[in-house]
């Protein structure tokens, strides 16, 4: 059974949203992405509270994407609770951030951040900045060891990605990883 692999974008202005979501669209990553509007929504979603309390404790995202400018709870506290508490504590977190400040770089990796990327202003840009992230994300990162990791345990063959080269994944090879990835082809029938 292939798990969907969920990314969890937490990011509160809607243009930024519509852009990310059409970047991986077009990057052909079509992953569910789950969309939290401040870091009160992340926090519930992460933690299986509020309006997320029925959730499955194991259906954790693969990677979160993490504003720094949020509503009612910043980027840099959702970091701070992530990494307090051991069910989310190894889980991937990526800054994508338009800050392009010295002192929140330092902070993002200081309360454990594992990436820091600056969002592009150019729409070609942003779509390979994604199609990057989610290769790296998704099908080449090792997640830790089965009983020190949250979630199913798995590991993935990473070896499998140098043989696929600068073209990465075909669907067949995606789907087989549990990347729900669309190719051009399939989306013209």
């Amino acid at each position: 059974m292939i798990r969907n692999r969920v990314i969890l974008l937490v990011e509160d202005n809607p243009n930024d949203v519509e852009l990310t979501l059409r970047a991986f669209e077009k990057s052909n990553v079509s992953n569910e992405i789950v969309v939290a509007g401040d870091g009160e929504q992340a926090i519930h979603y992460l933690f299986k509270t509020g309006p997320h309390a029925g959730r499955d404790p194991k259906d954790m995202p693969e990677v979160v994407l993490l504003d720094m400018k949020l509503p009612k709870l910043d980027g840099l506290g959702v970091l701070r609770r992530m990494r307090a508490d051991e069910r989310t504590r190894r889980l991937p977190v990526v800054i994508l951030t338009s800050s392009k400040e010295e002192k929140d770089v330092m902070s993002c990796y200081d309360f454990g951040a594992n990436s820091f990327v600056r969002k592009p202003v150019d729409f070609g840009q942003f779509v390979d900045a994604a199609r990057h992230l989610g290769i790296y994300w998704l099908v080449m990162n090792e997640p830790p060891p089965p009983g020190q990791q949250n979630g199913d345990g798995r590991l993935r063959d990473v070896n499998t990605f140098q043989a696929w080269g600068r073209r990465g994944p075909d669907r067949e090879q995606a789907l087989n990883l549990g990347i729900f990835y669309e190719d051009n082809a399939s989306k013209k029938r």
